[in-house]
């Protein structure tokens, strides 16, 4: 089992904002998403603090959200990076395998990216994440650079939703319909 300890809340920020968007989506009645736990068993409480220091995965987990819009099931994973490169190691082979058979039971599976040095959003399309994996296998480089990303995919806050992510939903949506 993998060990965890904290390295100061990392990805924090993004989860927060995408939190704060699920509620706003939540009572506009446009979405109900939950972001799902991941299980962990402590092995170091720092009890003049209260907080779990040190601790193991119960098991791998799956991806960061999952819910529905308005009857379109979804599961997504958010991920940052503070530079204009996102190394896919960090997207882990189980969570793809998971977005992939959520893909073929007929949801929509994504990735939510910050890149918080120019704090933009983007909405990576599993297809898309796929295609990268692809030349990944052909030697390209583990990763993928802001400047090669689809321009329409970015996302702006909205509608008091800091991560509309509805809106690359709905691009991605009509695309699959096309």
């Amino acid at each position: 089992m993998a060990t965890w300890s904290s390295r100061g809340l990392r990805g924090s920020t993004l989860e927060e904002l995408v939190n704060l968007t699920n509620e706003i989506y939540r009572e506009k009645k446009l979405a109900l998403v939950q972001k799902i736990p991941t299980p962990i068993t402590p092995v170091k409480i720092d009890k003049e603090h209260g907080r779990i220091s040190e601790a193991f995965f119960e098991k791998d987990s799956t991806v960061d959200y999952i819910g529905v819009v308005q009857g379109v099931p979804v599961c997504f994973d958010a991920k940052e990076s503070a530079t204009d490169t996102y190394p896919l190691r960090n997207i882990h082979e189980h969570q793809i395998e998971f977005m992939r058979e959520f893909e073929k039971q007929g949801g929509i599976s994504f990735v939510l990216m910050m890149f918080s040095a120019r704090n933009d959003f983007y909405y990576m399309r599993f297809r898309e994440l796929d295609g990268y994996l692809e030349r990944v296998k052909e030697g390209h480089p583990n990763n993928v650079k802001y400047l090669e990303l689809d321009d329409d995919y970015f996302l702006r806050g909205l509608h008091g939703a800091p991560v509309h992510y509805l809106e690359g939903l709905q691009k991605d949506l009509e695309e699959r319909q096309e």
